[in-house]
């Protein structure tokens, strides 16, 4: 009774926070000005002013190219910060430099917004690559998946797609350096470290010498879960008591990683001018994580069923690789949020899961509209909701309409590509994985398949969580999954600002009796329709030879 009055009391804070985050995101990206601009200018412009940012509207390629490349610069520098780290100050260990790859890999996987890592936060890096170069992506890459969530919304409102760099600039002024101040306040005062110190050296009770990481862990910490970013300071991630020590910390968290994917759909209903259209998407994604947390908790609470036919005590649920502090309860809720979010923090480990609730993370991150992450997620969002309505259309005999512009053949082959590269960018690697190196899977038969095949997933979707176990660290994966993370990120950028810019160049058709409207349960049902059959049907066949298989051989 307590597990389900704690989800639902962490469920209803997110409900509470979501409509007036949207709207206040609205204000954020709305040029007009606002009360905001008082508060924020002073240190705007001087931004504004040194990088020479005008405030003109971007063409969706200038938008696109200025994302892309920006971004681009920002890897090749944190790249070379990983590489030279041992020559640079504050690393009071004694950190190497990464190998070549591994910082390719680092590089990539922080500035997409992935966070996978390969390595372990507390002997990978030095405190100045974690606070200089992780950090600083931990900032910027949020920033730009916001930024051009934001443009999408504004092309399909029929409005000029505005200016990246005002976006991004807002982006970190306005929402993620003031909420990730409070919050890494808060963090700290809850007990989590926050030290330029150098590890801690305990004598234990053998009479052994343990060295203990520790760090400026709090004010990474915040920016980690709020930007949906993922990444751990120290290499078990939340599951650690530094990173998550108690109950509190833990639905901080959780708030922080929900707060602004569900906010977006508010925000987007706003900025078109029809609110009920942002609250029907919301209810939707909102049914979709409901069902998954649901099917996860219950199996998670059921136990292993190969360890029930034993007849041992399981009143607990399955409580393999989960923190006694947090149980089987938010241990799974927690798990669904991330990969619902897209954020790829753990404060348990995912391979450890049963089956069936494993292959809910690996839903959550192939269908990628469970919420999805900040700004990239909900581009997915809006591109099921366009094909719902094209399929719609079709149905009746009619050109499909979506916010007052036709969907044709231009908007809808760019759709089509985008939607297929996911599963390609997926199943693909997967496979070459599976042949080539099986001698870096842990574990053989049908749990090894899933390991390789979240590996992949994780990436393509920009996650960042891993089934651990898998021997990642190699040129092979390095690489492999690097290439994946940067396809998976901005193929979808580019692509959705096309076929935006395609939309705005077209003359509004006046909304008709024939007129498929977008903000009804009709529509809500098309859409959810439109993600399980497009979506979810791609990637079964790989499912069942995983999860599900491994989930049949553990009936008794």
């Amino acid at each position: 009774m307590y597990a389900v009055l704690s989800i639902g009391v962490t469920l209803l804070l997110v409900l509470l926070l979501a409509r007036p985050m949207g709207l206040y995101l609205a204000r954020v990206f709305n040029y007009e000005p606002t009360g905001l601009d008082k508060w924020f200018g002073w240190i705007e412009k001087p931004i504004f002013a040194l990088g020479g940012i005008r405030r003109d509207n971007q063409s969706w390629k200038q938008y696109a190219l200025s994302a892309v490349l920006s971004n681009l610069v920002m890897m090749i520098l944190v790249y070379l910060i990983f590489r030279f780290q041992k020559f640079l100050p504050l690393n009071p260990s004694g950190i190497d430099n990464m190998e070549p790859t591994l910082a390719f890999n680092t590089a990539v996987s922080f500035m997409t917004n992935t966070d996978l890592q390969h390595y372990s936060g507390e002997s990978g890096l030095s405190y100045f690559s974690q606070m200089v170069a992780i950090v600083f992506t931990l900032f910027t890459s949020p920033a730009t998946g916001l930024a051009v969530g934001i443009a999408v919304i504004r092309g399909l409102a029929g409005k000029p797609l505005g200016n990246f760099f005002v976006d991004l600039v807002r982006a970190i002024t306005r929402i993620y350096l003031p909420i990730a101040f409070v919050a890494a306040i808060i963090f700290i005062a809850l007990g989590v470290p926050q030290t330029l110190d150098a590890t801690a050296v305990a004598h234990t009770i053998g009479g052994q010498e343990q060295e203990i990481a520790r760090g400026p862990i709090g004010s990474f910490l915040s920016i980690k879960e709020l930007g949906n970013n993922g990444g751990g300071f120290v290499g078990v991630n939340s599951a650690h008591p530094f990173e998550n020590p108690d109950a509190i910390s833990n639905l901080l968290q959780i708030l922080l990683m929900l707060l602004l994917v569900t906010a977006l759909p508010f925000t987007y209903g706003k900025m078109v001018g029809n609110a009920k259209q942002g609250r029907v998407l919301f209810v939707s994604m909102a049914m979709l994580f409901i069902v998954m947390l649901g099917i996860s908790l219950s199996a998670e609470s059921a136990g292993n069923p190969a360890l029930n036919a034993l007849g041992i005590q399981h009143e607990q649920g399955s409580m393999e690789g989960k923190e006694v502090r947090f149980g089987v309860a938010q241990s799974s809720l927690y798990s669904v949020v991330t990969t619902a979010s897209e954020t790829g923090a753990v404060n348990t480990m995912h391979d450890t899961l049963t089956p069936i609730a494993g292959l809910i993370t690996l839903a959550n991150m192939m269908l990628n509209t469970v919420f999805g992450g900040v700004g990239v997620g909900f581009i997915n969002v809006l591109m099921y909701a366009m094909i719902g309505v094209f399929l719609s259309g079709l149905m009746v005999g009619r050109t499909p309409e979506f916010l007052g512009k036709k969907i044709e053949g231009r908007e809808m082959k760019l759709i089509a590509v985008t939607m297929l590269i996911h599963p390609l960018l997926i199943l693909t690697p997967t496979a070459l994985a599976l042949y080539t190196n099986p001698d870096t899977i842990s574990n053989p038969g049908f749990h090894g398949l899933t390991q390789a095949l979240y590996e992949f997933t994780s990436s393509a979707a920009n996650n960042g969580s891993g089934f651990e176990g898998l021997g990642d660290n190699t040129p092979f994966w390095n690489i492999a999954t690097g290439i994946v993370m940067f396809l998976g990120r901005y193929f979808s950028m580019m692509t959705m600002l096309a076929v935006v810019g395609s939309l705005a160049a077209k003359k509004p058709a006046p909304e008709t009796s024939g007129t498929f409207r977008t903000d009804n349960a009709l529509f809500a049902g098309v859409f959810l329709g439109s993600v399980l059959i497009v979506g979810a049907l791609t990637f079964f066949p790989a499912l069942v030879l995983g999860p599900v298989a491994e989930f049949l051989t553990l009936k008794p």
